[in-house]
């Protein structure tokens, strides 16, 4: 009995113990995790490094280059319109020098037909078969410029005078006519579509007083 009473105080005596430094653990362990939250606190709060100012022979060495970059873009800039300058001159060159190829090339198959007329007129003993020839190719030549090009000649005897579009070569007084007309045609005038690139020379009439 005696063993037994002081097995159960010694029992007894040893749980406070136990239980003392279990807390004593605990506690160290909820210290370091709190200092560890305040190192993680202190190394997030950590203000960041200012940016290092650039020294002068840096800022000269920077500006340097930018400067060579814009001299760079400036002379490429240059050559590109130069080489632009260059190909629109040779395009209003070759522009200018075939601008009437199309009407050239139309005008051929008339001079074709005028060499055959001069050629049948050699051998020809009617005269009018020579003059139908020639008619005939005129005829043909006008409608290609009419039809293709908008060309047409104007001014037609007793047409009402326009000196805007007909130019007087003299001028006659006549009776029974109230405004200046057209007498004579001595060159006809012609219209490039709505354009006068000839004016047209007549003999005009005017009312007599």
């Amino acid at each position: 009995m005696a063993d037994e009473e002081v097995k159960q105080e010694t029992e007894s005596t040893e749980a406070p113990e136990t239980q003392t430094e279990a807390k004593s653990e605990e506690n160290a362990n909820a210290s370091e995790q709190a200092a560890g939250q305040e190192d993680s606190s202190e190394k997030t709060e950590a203000p960041a490094e200012e940016p290092k100012e650039p020294t002068p022979e840096e800022k000269i060495e920077q500006l340097e280059k930018e400067n060579a970059d814009l001299k760079d873009q400036l002379l490429r800039r240059a050559a590109d319109f130069d080489n632009y300058r260059k190909r629109m001159i040779k395009e209003k060159q070759e522009t200018f020098d075939y601008a009437n190829a199309n009407l050239l090339a139309d005008l051929l198959e008339s001079l074709d037909n005028f060499d055959r007329t001069v050629e049948a007129s050699a051998t020809a003993t009617d005269v009018k078969t020579i003059v139908d020839g020639i008619k005939m190719v005129k005829g043909s030549l006008v409608q290609m410029l009419e039809n293709k090009y908008g060309l047409a000649s104007y001014a037609v005897e007793g047409d009402e005078f326009d000196p805007d579009i007909h130019e007087a070569i003299g001028r006659v007084e006549e009776e029974g006519i109230e405004k200046e007309t057209l007498k004579q045609i001595y060159l006809k005038g012609y219209k490039l579509k709505d354009k006068v690139i000839r004016n047209a020379k007549v003999m005009v009439s005017v009312p007599k007083n």
